[in-house]
């Protein structure tokens, strides 16, 4: 079966200090794949590499088949990648449904555009009732929803959400989560970066752990519940 994602023997540096050594993993389709990592384990990295916004020093990344490596960020993402940063960045100055247009950039017809809007309207419909917003000033939970709603206008094939739990309340954490399976029961493969391992492996399908840059365990989700590696890093 052809794998969406594949990353083969990564090294990543900033200057001359290597991040990520040596990184291998691969994304199945129509899955959820999660990447388990505390603060400077070198998971942000990985998704600059994919991205090529921080290129591979060594190793290749391949995306259906075809060979991401030494491409341009725009031409990455043109085959189908979109990515959910931490933090959420909204536009601020913009309204909610400027910010959403904004991930259908590479979609010429308008009627697309609206047929996509009607799905994420559909998914949250409190971003119907406030599309005419400013994002800014939309509250932290409001804003996440825009992030994810911008990443799936642009009908992605892989969909990388970067710490979507990040300054969230539990009760929102839970439901970003459920709409994050509710995604890959759209048929969108969903490669998850986290900190949050129970609510992480409790969608996830397969996962890795990645610890100073280099992949120590990985797993399906119940493997990695029970595995000795993960629960002395996340639950001592």
């Amino acid at each position: 079966m052809k794998k969406p994602l594949i990353v083969e023997n990564v090294t990543t540096a900033y200057d001359k200090a290597d991040v990520l050594h040596d990184v291998s993993l691969s994304v199945q389709p129509g899955t959820i794949t999660c990447l388990l990592g505390s603060n400077g384990s070198g998971k942000t990295t990985l998704i600059r590499s994919i991205l090529g916004l921080t290129p591979a020093r060594s190793g290749e990344i391949h995306f259906n088949g075809r060979r991401l490596s030494d491409l341009p960020t725009h031409r990455i993402v043109s085959h189908g990648i979109a990515c959910i940063p931490e933090g959420r960045k909204v536009f601020p100055a913009m309204s909610v449904e400027e910010n959403l247009r904004v991930g259908a950039y590479q979609e010429p017809s308008n009627v697309m555009v609206q047929r996509r809007l009607r799905e994420v309207y559909e998914l949250f419909p409190r971003l119907l009732e406030r599309r005419l917003q400013l994002a800014g000033t939309l509250s932290g939970g409001e804003q996440a929803m825009v992030s994810i709603g911008r990443g799936l206008m642009g009908e992605p094939k892989l969909l990388i959400i970067d710490e979507p739990s990040l300054g969230l309340s539990p009760a929102l954490v839970i439901h970003n989560f459920d709409i994050i399976r509710t995604i890959k029961d759209r048929g969108i493969t969903v490669f998850l970066v986290e900190q949050n391992v129970h609510q992480t492996l409790a969608v996830a399908d397969y996962g890795y752990v990645l610890s100073q840059g280099k992949v120590v365990a990985e797993g399906t989700a119940g493997h990695l519940r029970d595995d000795p590696e993960v629960n002395r890093a996340y639950f001592g």
